[in-house]
């Protein structure tokens, strides 16, 4: 898998904004069959930054109901990454 596939995008929320800012942890929407050593190495490569540890969890979908159908939405991973000190993502700041 090439590293633009792993990372789909970075998830900005007030809870992702306080690890940000807090704890220097980073949230990012990732391939469902992407493991913690491939996204260690696309967030390394992509955004040249050193990460010390990689959480992953999968997120169901939820169930939706329009009128008498019942549907539900797409499952997806995400993954949380710790950077070590003095590391930054300079695209996630200022969000």
């Amino acid at each position: 898998m090439e590293l633009h596939q792993i990372i789909k995008r970075i998830l900005i929320t007030e809870k992702s904004n306080i690890d940000r800012e807090e704890a220097n942890k980073y949230h990012f929407e990732v391939d469902r069959r992407a493991n913690k050593v491939e996204i260690v190495n696309a967030v390394e490569k992509l955004f040249k930054v050193k990460v010390t540890e990689v959480r992953v969890i999968n997120v169901l979908g939820k169930r939706k109901r329009m009128g008498r159908i019942m549907g539900q939405k797409n499952s997806w991973k995400k993954a949380v990454v710790t950077l070590a000190k003095g590391s930054r993502i300079e695209v996630a700041e200022g969000v």
